[in-house]
């Protein structure tokens, strides 16, 4: 039997929030423990009672907002209390002062005593003594109390055992009366897996045991007649049965796997001394997370109107009549090397328009949707014209960026033969459409501040929602650029169905598992088809809808943030912007007292460099590895570590901006 703990609950009660406040905060995030904070003693005591926090911190360093003894002494008078760790926060004690004793915190109530520092860090470090001290001591109290009181009411045969697999305490149910023995033994447990304790059904039974005791071995097995099972369960089934005659220390291995199995994270990759780095833990909490944290009176409200008259926009122009400047820089459109800025400036911010034109031209888009350019035309204005202009980095200069790394990458040959035409074609509107309307603020963001959006689509994946479902309003609202308007019903399903996913593949809280997947699907299989054969170029994804979709994924996901493997002085650009939006962002947070998701990015103390190492470090490294793995991107590959040492080289030299100063 294994017993699972649910995360740690932490209840902080500071009247004023303040940077040891704040430190306790983003300690606890940092660990994955549930945080509350109360302002008053009587809201900590009402939360208290509903939540049954595992650890307390009270600021106990002044008393005029409350007495910290008093609400400490009236949360040890409740029953939960008895399992939960009060700490205080005290004061530093000056140099000319004799400390004071701890024996008053102790009468009143309190475990320990946290001497005032607010480094997160130190905070970090006292949760978790705590957690693996007391926290878990208790809980392995409350364990056995349920496994006895399990006991009582089994009516079966029941083996206890230690570690090493020797039988401890054997309970006998007599069917001859209501007596049950249970009788010590000193015995090698031949088969520690064939009886286990259903913890989790004691609080259901009552007075009516027998009644619940008597429906319980049809229900159970009418389960295991089930012919519905997951792919997971059918690995857990196989590992449990191959447990039965293994050896203990492979059952104990096998145990391990299991465990891990069952966790709900099994792509996320645990931070090791990473997490040490600002800048890293800075970008994974406010990339990989939705970022909840707290909820303040401020609203940050996005507003759209996705009715609104186009009338201003140019007229469309057909590929023959583009001006010969912009059609110049297109003629290099196929190069990896592509300068996408200087087409930004020669269309005056509306790139994606004539980028769009000449890459759907050459993938047969028109034709394979049966539309006529000229409503290719219109959709393209439209879509551009719902992005933000005024955005640093998420602008449509970002899309047709993205459009232009699509395309590159679906000119590979070994992508170009895992793909069919259909997702061709949804990769290219995928990267077109896959930041629209984008607001310049991060998921992160946009929940702390409770925007629209975020109450829209519950705090998940808000913005990539966000930007499929405009896309398909914008898209089929009006004839004259609904693109999708001729194809068969089956056909534009499976086309929508494609493009939701690639741009939801976007959002970066599923980084780890889309990577993760497409190595061990893809990148692992291939490896060894080509150890087997003489071809370079085998087809994987050919009659693997799965295998397409996670390709589809790992490319549109390898465009977005490609930055980092363009030519240096484009990588430069972007690195610029990207920090200039998130400089925004901060600015925005602290105006409207919002959580500041990514502190490091503050604009008059961040170090670009560090963050773009972080960023590479972190994210770019391992996936593009993998993507260069299966289509073979040399070049990119080069401009990947030139950038890197660029970066570092600035870093090494202390130097907190794009470019040395004699550079610039």
């Amino acid at each position: 039997m294994r017993l699972t703990q649910d995360p740690i609950q932490v209840l902080l009660i500071f009247a004023k929030e303040d940077s040891q406040s704040d430190g306790f905060w983003w300690a606890c995030d940092r660990a994955g423990y549930r945080c509350n904070i109360s302002r008053t003693p009587e809201s900590a005591l009402e939360c208290f009672l509903d939540k049954h926090h595992e650890i307390i911190v009270i600021d106990h360093r002044q008393t005029r907002n409350f007495d910290a003894e008093a609400v400490c002494r009236s949360i040890r008078a409740t029953n939960p209390s008895e399992h939960t760790v009060i700490l205080a926060v005290v004061p530093q004690a000056s140099g000319d002062h004799e400390e004071a004793s701890i024996l008053p915190l102790l009468n009143a109530g309190f475990n320990r005593r946290y001497m005032e520092n607010s480094n997160i860090i130190a905070c970090y470090n006292e949760l978790i003594q705590i957690e693996h001290g007391e926290v878990r001591s208790q809980f392995k109290l409350r364990a056995c109390n349920s496994v006895f009181t399990a006991l009582d009411h089994c009516h079966e045969a029941i083996e206890i055992t230690s570690d090493d697999h020797v039988i401890q305490i054997h309970k006998i149910h007599r069917d001859s009366g209501d007596n049950s023995q249970t009788e010590p033994q000193s015995i090698r447990y031949k088969n520690r897996r064939k009886e286990s304790i259903d913890v989790k059904s004691i609080s259901s039974r009552g007075s009516d045991a027998p009644s619940l005791q008597n429906r319980r071995y049809p229900s159970m097995a009418r389960i295991h007649s089930m012919t519905i099972e997951a792919p997971i369960t059918k690995v857990i089934n196989i590992i449990n049965a191959a447990q039965e005659n293994s050896p203990v220390t492979v059952a104990e291995a096998l145990d391990r796997v299991l465990e891990i199995l069952r966790t709900t994270e099994l792509y996320s990759p645990q931070l090791g001394t990473k997490d040490e780095d600002p800048h890293t833990s800075d970008l994974v909490g406010g990339l990989m997370t939705d970022g909840l944290r707290r909820l303040s009176g401020n609203e940050y409200v996005f507003t759209k109107n996705v009715n609104q008259s186009h009338s201003h926009l140019a007229m469309p122009v057909t590929i023959n009549d583009v001006p010969p400047c912009i059609a110049q820089l297109l003629d290099n459109e196929e190069s990896w090397d592509f300068n996408i800025f200087e087409l930004e400036a020669v269309t005056h911010k509306r790139p994606l328009v004539y980028l769009g034109l000449k890459v759907f031209s050459r993938f047969g888009v028109c034709e394979f949707l049966n539309c006529s350019e000229t409503t290719l035309r219109a959709w393209l204005q439209v879509i551009e014209a719902n992005y933000h202009s005024s955005n640093a980095y998420h602008n449509s200069t970002h899309a047709a960026d993205v459009l232009h790394a699509t395309a590159f990458f679906l000119g590979k040959e070994r992508v170009k033969g895992s793909l069919d035409q259909l997702d061709e074609v949804a990769a290219l509107i995928a990267a077109t459409v896959h930041d629209v309307d984008h607001p310049g603020r991060t998921n992160s963001f946009l929940c702390n501040a409770g925007s629209e959006l975020a109450v829209l689509y519950n705090d998940t994946a808000v913005l990539e929602s966000h930007h499929t479902a405009l896309a398909f309003q914008l898209t089929v609202k009006d004839s004259k650029c609904n693109i999708f308007k001729n194809i068969d019903r089956n056909h534009y399903r499976t086309l929508r169905q494609a493009i939701i996913d690639m741009v939801l593949a976007t959002e970066m809280t599923k980084h780890f598992e889309h990577v993760n997947k497409f190595v061990n699907s893809i990148n692992k299989p291939l490896a060894a088809e080509i150890e087997g054969s003489d071809c370079e170029c085998n087809p994987i994804g050919k009659n693997f809808p799965e295998n397409q979709m996670l390709i589809k994924r790992m490319m549109i996901k390898c465009a977005d943030v490609a930055n980092p493997c363009r030519p240096l002085d484009l990588c430069i650009e972007w690195a610029g912007r990207i920090s200039e939006e998130y400089f925004a962002q901060t600015d925005e947070e602290k105006r409207q007292g919002l959580p500041v998701v990514m502190p490091v990015f503050d604009r008059n103390t961040c170090s670009i460099p560090k963050s773009q190492i972080s960023f590479i470090d972190y994210f770019i490294t391992d996936m593009f590895d993998a993507w260069d793995a299966f289509a073979h991107l040399p070049a990119l590959m080069q401009h990947l570590a030139d950038n890197y040492k660029h970066w570092k080289t600035l870093d090494d030299l202390k130097c907190k901006s794009l470019r040395l100063p004699s550079d610039i």
